[in-house]
């Protein structure tokens, strides 16, 4: 017997459909010159409930008015109100009954960092979401991963100068991170503090461990699994409240991070 009122979950060529749909909308938007698929659904790892991470690729005045315009429920921010950096904004929408998140991306911008990260250069970013914040090559990275659904853009692979430059600085920005933690919340018995140094550190190795392998990275979603550095959770987890305990508990995460990174003496 077959209930009517059970939904039945979207096939793939109920998906590609949709997602045809979608990318001619954004597409036709003023200054659009391509549209991105990213996230889970780019790299085979999504569920049934996952949303639809897509990206406009503008060059010049992009107006989000004209996205607001299509009607489509949900929040449409400003160009810079998500930071004002490399991620620049974007919107939270539903279309279709799916969730839909939109990023806009500065193509200025993108060439600019593509051309950085080739020298092996580029800058940190504060994000909203994101413990350790973001590197520029963010950006790069996406072109790396990303499925483009409307028209072409580049697709880098990893810049030799990015992994020779990248690890180092990750590696010295984790253990200012920790030294903090060392010095000033944990001779205070500052658990919360210490546990939250522990826990920016362990991103900020990953993105060390992950530049070492020459492999991209665009959130911190499956970060740590992707470099090893799971075990940080058993050492955030016997922190104490002491302040001898929190500073087991920094030596014990800079032990981690050394055998992950290959710097263990």
């Amino acid at each position: 017997m077959t209930d009517n009122n059970c939904a039945t979950p979207a096939s793939a060529a109920d998906d590609e459909a949709f997602l045809g749909r979608l990318a001619d909308s954004l597409a036709a938007l003023g200054h659009v010159e391509a549209v991105t698929l990213g996230g889970s659904r780019a790299t085979g790892t999504h569920g049934p409930d996952s949303d639809w991470d897509v990206a406009v690729y503008y060059r010049g005045a992009f107006d989000p008015a004209a996205l607001r315009a299509l009607g489509w429920p949900g929040e449409v921010s400003e160009l810079g109100a998500w930071g004002g950096g490399v991620f620049n904004g974007g919107a939270w929408l539903t279309v279709e009954g799916r969730r839909v998140d939109v990023h806009y991306r500065d193509l200025d911008v993108v060439e600019h960092e593509l051309a950085e990260a080739a020298r092996g250069r580029f800058h940190w970013e504060p994000l909203m979401f994101h413990l350790a914040g973001i590197p520029s090559y963010l950006v790069v990275a996406e072109l790396a991963v990303n499925r483009v659904l409307r028209g072409s853009l580049p697709r880098p692979g990893y810049p030799r100068a990015l992994r020779d430059s990248a690890p180092a600085h990750w590696r010295e920005t984790a253990g200012l991170t920790l030294a903090y933690a060392r010095a000033n919340s944990a001779p205070r018995g500052g658990r919360t503090e210490v546990a939250g140094a522990l826990a920016v550190a362990a991103m900020q190795t990953a993105h060390a461990v992950l530049a070492a392998r020459g492999e991209w990275v665009t959130n911190e979603k499956r970060l740590l699994d992707a470099a090893g550095l799971r075990g940080v959770d058993d050492v955030v987890a016997a922190l104490g409240t002491e302040p001898a305990g929190l500073l087991r508990g920094i030596e014990a995460a800079e032990a981690l991070f050394a055998r992950a990174t290959g710097t263990a003496g």
